[in-house]
């Protein structure tokens, strides 16, 4: 149970069949002994391949112990001895052997993950609630930016379930992704909310550093709150080598209009340090953090003009290429932009326009046709309302209405 859950089925295979051969060795090299170990440890393997709550091992552990009594009963048949106390013994020991390893695993699996940084479902799980202290001081600190982690979030889970990528991992790493903004939230447009852009006081290259710096800040901050190797390695990697093309082409010009040839602007100063991303989860993330923060640019965000900015910047992170040591393929990439199609039409979804109620003016017609059209008291505009030309209430109405007032005051112990 536990090398699969650490690391996975195939592993699990290959212990089960050794520990297997060595049980069977223990016990005068018997082939029954032999078939009973491999076939309990490999279901049990198998159960806890998919978990997402502690409850999983308890539940494997009593499917273990009813194979087990299976296979015991089968066992004390080959020696012809079906109804005895040697059966029950055998079989009730071998359902509590089940039901123990339930039992043992769950009790040595948070150990285990502290002990030697293993980041399991399980801990994922815990790291998405967003009422992490990490996550709560990026909400409070650095609202754009939250709202930006929480949509990529959403983008990624769905397209790692396409390609066959980790969608709780993609997901988690998705939250703590910008993480070091909390450092320097007014340095990043998505946290100004109308303020002076403070950018535009500094030279490129120094907001060029300001901006790799959020890399860095985040790597050390997901350190602090001990959030394990796989998602430490995600906020690392998930700007790869890119450029910074506003702050580089900024510079360029700036370079040229002095006309200095020693100013000479070197494209590397303007790129992050990297690594690139090494996994398919870390290429999601790239890739939704670059589309999500390109779509609030579109003015119209129709689908046909969603899809057309999503196949333009995949293509460019691709030429540029910061997917090369990661495992997404070209089918991949094309699940990928169909899945985030869909999730960002989801999101610029057009509503319907409700048509606001229009007021209706009644008015007391007088006996002797005063207020009439003849007279220019009342109006018709041109959609038929009536324009009451701005004339002065009654006098009874105002007396009416201010002692409505009163009263509601007197009602609300405010008068």
């Amino acid at each position: 149970m536990l090398i699969c859950v650490f690391h996975g089925i195939v592993t699990a295979t290959g212990f089960s069949l050794i520990v297997s051969v060595l049980a069977c060795a223990v016990v005068d090299g018997r082939v029954e002994f032999f078939i009973y170990f491999f076939v309990s440890s490999l279901l049990a393997a198998t159960w806890v391949r998919r978990y997402g709550e502690r409850g999983v091992f308890i539940e494997a552990g009593l499917k273990v112990g009813l194979c087990n009594m299976v296979l015991a009963f089968a066992m004390e048949g080959l020696y012809g001895a079906f109804f005895n106390i040697e059966s029950v013994i055998a079989c009730c020991s071998a359902f509590i052997g089940g039901v123990l390893v339930g039992v043992i695993a769950t009790g040595l699996m948070p150990l285990i993950e502290m002990s030697f940084g293993y980041t399991t479902d399980i801990k994922l799980m815990e790291r998405a609630n967003l009422d992490q202290p990490l996550l709560r001081e990026l909400m409070v600190q650095a609202p754009g930016t939250y709202h930006h982690s929480v949509i990529v979030s959403n983008m990624v889970e769905a397209s790692a379930r396409a390609i066959g990528a980790n969608p709780l991992l993609a997901k988690v790493a998705a939250y703590y992704h910008d993480i070091g903004k909390i450092k320097k939230p007014l340095y990043f447009i998505e946290n100004q909310a109308g303020r002076a852009n403070r950018h535009e006081k500094l030279a490129p290259s120094m907001s060029a550093l300001i901006l790799i710096a959020h890399v860095k800040d985040g790597v050390e901050l997901a350190r602090q709150a001990k959030l394990g190797r796989a998602i430490i390695s995600i906020i690392e990697q998930h700007h790869g080598t890119s450029l910074i093309s506003f702050f580089y082409e900024k510079a360029r010009e700036r370079a040229e209009r002095k006309g200095d040839k020693s100013l000479r602007v070197k494209e590397e100063d303007f790129r992050y340090p990297g690594p690139r991303p090494q996994t398919k989860e870390a290429g999601l993330v790239m890739l939704a953090d670059v589309i999500e923060a390109a779509s609030k640019t579109l003015v119209d965000p129709t689908s046909a003009r969603i899809q057309g900015m999503v196949q333009k910047i995949m293509n460019k992170v691709f030429s540029d290429g910061q997917l090369d040591e990661c495992e997404l393929t070209l089918k991949d990439l094309h699940a990928i932009a169909k899945s985030f199609n869909q999730t960002l039409s989801g999101i610029f979804h057009h509503r319907v326009e409700y048509p606001e109620p229009v007021a209706k003016i009644s008015s007391t017609r007088p006996r002797n046709g005063a207020g009439s059209s003849k007279n220019g008291l009342n109006r018709k505009t041109e959609n038929g309302d009536t324009d009451q030309d701005g004339l002065p209430a009654p006098r009874a109405g105002r007396a009416e209405n201010k002692g409505e007032s009163e009263e509601s005051l007197r009602r609300l112990g405010l008068s």
